[in-house]
Order: structure tokens, then C-alpha cells, then sequence
């Protein structure tokens, strides 16, 4: 089975980005002072939150070799989403495995409303845009 993409954003358009990876970390000012919040902890949390979706098997890691979709464990749940931070505004990327006969577009929109809310609540900045590619689909028992 091939890859399946799927591309819908937060504003609910189909698109095609050019991706840079940023290496950018997101600052939140507290009255007290600045908070530094690293990539890759941004990136569990939002995998996390994605994994609790209705219809989300899990995060999916492609084999650079074979081109395939890996379903990741849930301690790398981070290899399967992108942060980029601009300006303080986080724009994720998220690559899932979804279960077998669930509506793609519901799942992705439910997806979307459920990580922005929490990356938001988490990290105290702005989520721009959430990217989410469907990398493959697995029956689900």
C-alpha cells in the first residue's frame, strides 16, 4: 500500500507548504521573567493530544529507505510532528496513521480544534497553522 496524503489546515483549506525546519525555540515572558520552551517538547505535547483523537491510530514515522509509514511507539510520539516557531506564532506538522472507515476530513478537523487548544493552553502562544498528513490507514480491532 502506498502513502496516502491528506493536507487540510486550520482554516480548513487544502494546501502544499515549503517547509523549513526551524530550529527557533518559542519564549513566553511571565511577570517574573522569560520561559524557553524547546521544540521537541512542544512536539510530544501536541503528539499526545493527537493520539487521544477519535479516529487517530497514532503518529507515523516515514522510512526514509523505503518511503513506508511506521506506526511510532508512544515514547517517540515526537517524530511523527514538525514545530516551526516564527515570531512566536508554532505552526505543527502532524503525520498519523487513521483507523480504517472513520471520515478523514472529521477526524482532521477535530484533530485540529483538539491540538490547538491544548498546545495553546501549554506553551502560551499562538498556533498559527496545523498541517496534518495522512501517512497510512490501519483496520483497528
Amino acid at each position: 500500500m502506498g502513502i496516502i496524503l491528506v493536507v487540510y489546515t486550520k482554516h480548513q483549506h487544502q494546501c502544499v507548504l515549503t517547509w523549513k525546519r526551524g530550529f527557533m525555540k518559542g519564549y513566553v515572558n511571565t511577570n517574573i521573567g522569560e520561559v524557553s520552551i524547546n521544540n521537541d517538547v512542544i512536539a510530544s505535547y501536541a503528539g499526545s493530544a493527537a493520539i487521544e483523537c477519535f479516529g487517530i491510530v497514532g503518529m507515523a514515522s516515514l522510512s526514509m529507505i523505503s518511503g513506508l509509514a511506521t506506526l511510532l511507539k508512544k515514547d517517540s510520539l515526537s517524530k511523527g510532528v514538525d514545530i516551526l516557531i516564527e515570531n512566536n506564532e508554532i505552526t505543527v506538522k502532524l503525520h498519523i496513521i487513521v483507523a480504517y472507515g472513520v471520515s478523514i476530513s472529521a477526524v482532521a478537523e477535530n484533530l485540529i480544534e483538539n491540538v490547538t487548544y491544548k498546545v495553546e493552553e501549554f506553551t502560551g502562544m499562538k498556533v498559527k497553522n496545523i498541517y496534518v498528513y495522512v501517512e497510512g490507514v490501519r483496520v483497528v480491532d
